[in-house]
């Protein structure tokens, strides 16, 4: 019995030191596409901001956009509470946007609470829809600072390295998945023309399999109502057998009795 408590005993401080081990883990700021981040495609993201502190809330975030990659396309979503300061800087190297070249791109965007900001106990998400993702990455990194209403800063800067420890204060990466349908970016005239194509094959296969479907079902009733009036004969021809075995039984007992 002792030796079982001591098992116990130790399992349960196992279990407590991996659920304070793992915390940090979950407590950062990071991003998070609502649905497909695509090379080459627009996406809305979240970035997660939770309180680490028991005694002071998340009064302000300011997010980095890589320079490297520089977006066409950065419109953050409006949060009741909080207001957004959009920042634009001059390029190295113009990009080509929608027939024409742009000269700068958003650098940096920053949330600063106007009520009581992310209090202790609580998470914000900041979305924002960006695009046209880059094409030459698998990611994307953002670094961030988390500034506190007692004036703490927190720099979520660290860049991770794969094969290596998580950092201290890993800054938000978005994952970016392959392009979708062969192609990168939004559909240009002739793509979307293709587009109704595809669809409408598609709708004629469903609607092909929708009709054999229906057919198909609709035969099984005949098939069953076959097989039952079968079954029936047969059981008619069974009973009206038997029925002139008996009389047959009958007569001959009667001629025996005489």
């Amino acid at each position: 019995m002792k030796a079982f408590r001591l098992t116990a005993a130790a399992a349960v401080a196992a279990a407590s030191a991996v659920v304070v081990l793992s915390a940090p883990a979950f407590a950062h700021v990071s991003v998070q596409p609502e649905g497909p981040a695509a090379k080459g495609g627009y996406a809305v993201v979240d970035f997660k901001v939770p309180n680490e502190r028991d005694n002071a809330s998340t009064t302000k975030l300011e997010v980095s956009f890589p320079t490297e990659h520089p977006l066409s396309s950065v419109m953050p979503e409006p949060v009741p509470g909080w207001k957004i300061d959009v920042t634009k800087s001059k390029l190295d190297k113009p990009i080509e946007a929608h027939g024409r070249q742009l000269t700068e791109a958003v650098s940096k965007v920053t949330w600063t609470a106007t009520g009581k900001g992310v209090e202790p106990g609580y998470f914000q998400k900041f979305p924002v829809s960006l695009g046209a993702l880059p094409e030459d990455t698998d990611e994307m990194v953002f670094k961030a600072i988390q500034t506190y209403s007692n004036d703490e800063v927190v720099r979520w800067i660290e860049v991770p390295q794969e094969g290596a420890e998580e950092p201290e204060n890993p800054a938000p990466v978005l994952n970016l998945s392959a392009a979708e349908d062969g192609h990168h970016g939004s559909a240009g005239p002739e793509k979307e023309s293709e587009a109704p194509s595809d669809d409408a094959s598609a709708a004629a296969e469903s609607t092909s399999t929708s009709t054999s479907t229906s057919t198909s079902a609709a035969a099984e009733p005949a098939d069953s109502t076959d097989t039952t009036a079968r079954v029936l004969g047969i059981v008619g021809i069974v009973v009206g057998a038997a029925g002139v075995a008996y009389g047959v039984l009958a007569g001959r007992r009667r001629g025996t009795s005489a």
